[in-house]
C-alpha cells in the first residue's frame, strides 16, 4: 500500500504541469490543425467545417514557398552570427571575466527588461536612412550616397540577431562553465596548440550548450515576424507575415492553419536532424 502511494504521489506532482500542456499547447494545436483543414470555400459568415481537405496544404505551400523558404533562410543566418558572437562573449565570461562575471551576465539578460516591440523600434532607428550607422558606412564608401540598410535583409537578420542573442549565450555559458580547466590546461600540456585544444577540448565539450543555443534561437527566429514587419519591406515577408495577415486580414483561416503546420512539421523535422547528427540524442 505504502509501495503504491509512492507511486501515485508521482503522478500527483505531474498533474499539474500535464494540465497545463493539455490547456495551453494540445488543446490550441488541436484548434490549428482542425483549422488547416477546413473547408476552403467557408467563410466566416457561413462558418467553416472540418473536411479533410489536405489540399490546403499543397496550396499553401504552391502560393507561399518563398516567404517560407526565405523565413528558414534568414533564421538560419541569425543562428549562425548569433553562434559565433554569442560564443565569443559566453567564453570571455565563463574563462575572462573574473569578478565581472555576475556583472555580464546581468548586462546579458537585461534587454530582456525592455519590450520586444521596443527593442525592435530602436533599431529601426539606429538602422534609419539619416542614423550614424547609414552615415558612417557611406562615408568608409561601403554604402552609395543613396544606400540604405532599412527595407533590406541586411536590417531583418541584424533586428533577429540581436533580439535573440541572449537566447544562445545563456545555455553557452552554462555548458561552457562546466568545463574543467584542468583538461584545457592538460591538452597544453601535451602541446597542442591554442587553437587545436579549442577544436579538441573545449569545443567537443561546449556541444550541449551549443545545440541548445541553436535550437531556442533558430525556432523562434523562424517564425518571427516582428523584424521583417518592421525593419524590411514586403521583399523581406516571412512566414510569419504571412500567417499573421492570412488570420487578421485576408480572413484565410484554412491556409493560416496549413501554413502555420506546415512550418511546424518542417521545423520539427529539422531540429531532430539536427540533433542525431549532433550526436546529442539524449536532448530530445
Amino acid at each position: 500500500m505504502e509501495v503504491r502511494g509512492r507511486r501515485l504521489t508521482g503522478y500527483w506532482l505531474i498533474l499539474p504541469a500535464a494540465i497545463w500542456l493539455g490547456l495551453f499547447f494540445v488543446v490550441p494545436f488541436y484548434s490549428l490543425l482542425a483549422t488547416s483543414l477546413f473547408d476552403p470555400d467557408g467563410s466566416v459568415l457561413t462558418g467553416y467545417d472540418v473536411t479533410w481537405h489536405f489540399a490546403n496544404f499543397g496550396h499553401a505551400l504552391a502560393d507561399y514557398w518563398g516567404p517560407l523558404l526565405r523565413s528558414l533562410w534568414y533564421a538560419a543566418l541569425a543562428t549562425l552570427f548569433c553562434l559565433v558572437l554569442g560564443y565569443v562573449l559566453a567564453y570571455a565570461i565563463a574563462f575572462k571575466a573574473g569578478r565581472w562575471k555576475n556583472l555580464m551576465l546581468v548586462l546579458v539578460v537585461a534587454p530582456f527588461f525592455t519590450s520586444f516591440l521596443i527593442r525592435t523600434l530602436s533599431w529601426k532607428l539606429i538602422l534609419g536612412d539619416e542614423g550614424w550607422v547609414v552615415h558612417a558606412l557611406q562615408f568608409v564608401h561601403v554604402l552609395g550616397e543613396d544606400g540604405r540598410l532599412l527595407a533590406t535583409p541586411v536590417a531583418v537578420i541584424a533586428g533577429i540577431t540581436y533580439n535573440f542573442l541572449p537566447f544562445m549565450v545563456l545555455p553557452l555559458y552554462t555548458s561552457l562553465e562546466k568545463i574543467d580547466g584542468r583538461l584545457i590546461e592538460a591538452a597544453s600540456d601535451l602541446y597542442a596548440s591554442p587553437v587545436k585544444g579549442f577544436f579538441k577540448v573545449t569545443w567537443p565539450l561546449s556541444m550541449p550548450g551549443v545545440v541548445g543555443g541553436t535550437l531556442l534561437t533558430f525556432i523562434p527566429a523562424a517564425g518571427d515576424y516582428i523584424n521583417a514587419e518592421l525593419l524590411g519591406s514586403p521583399n523581406q515577408r516571412m512566414v510569419g507575415n504571412v500567417i499573421q495577415s492570412l488570420f487578421t486580414t485576408t480572413g484565410d483561416y484554412a491556409a493560416a492553419g496549413a501554413l502555420s503546420v506546415i512550418l511546424m512539421i518542417i521545423i520539427v523535422a529539422m531540429v531532430i536532424g539536427y540533433i542525431r547528427r549532433a550526436g546529442t540524442e539524449e536532448l530530445i
